[in-house]
């Protein structure tokens, strides 16, 4: 496992690219999405239901997800241990860009060349 993680950064606009570059696989990407969803749906529920529980399931499904995604796809050590906030916070625009189809390379995948099409 790679300690890329690890380096501390600066400011958020040095994190961001090096968060998105611990991101490289679209598997590790999907599990990110799928844990962050699910959280959100699972906080969603505590709120509705009043029932604590539900937002503690929300905060594990939505790390667990994505630290198996670090674990054995990118096989690095997740942002979270050196910067939470800024990590947390970039999950979410992670999945916010990919939901508005942002372009590739704000998805952590090199851009595409049209003569390589």
């Amino acid at each position: 496992m790679t300690r890329s993680s690890s380096v501390r950064s600066g400011s958020y606009r040095e994190f961001w690219p090096r968060y998105l570059g611990e991101h490289r696989r679209a598997a590790t990407r999907a599990l990110h999405y799928t844990g962050t969803c699910l959280g959100l749906f699972l906080l969603a529920g505590a709120v509705a239901r009043g029932d604590w529980r539900l937002a503690v399931a929300a905060l594990v499904c939505g790390y667990a997800f994505a630290w198996i995604g670090h674990a054995f796809v990118e096989r690095n050590r997740p942002a979270t241990f050196t910067h939470p906030w800024w990590s947390f916070i970039s999950d979410f625009r992670m999945l916010f860009t990919w939901l508005a189809g942002g372009p590739p390379a704000s998805r952590g995948e090199p851009a595409r060349r049209k003569d390589r099409e």
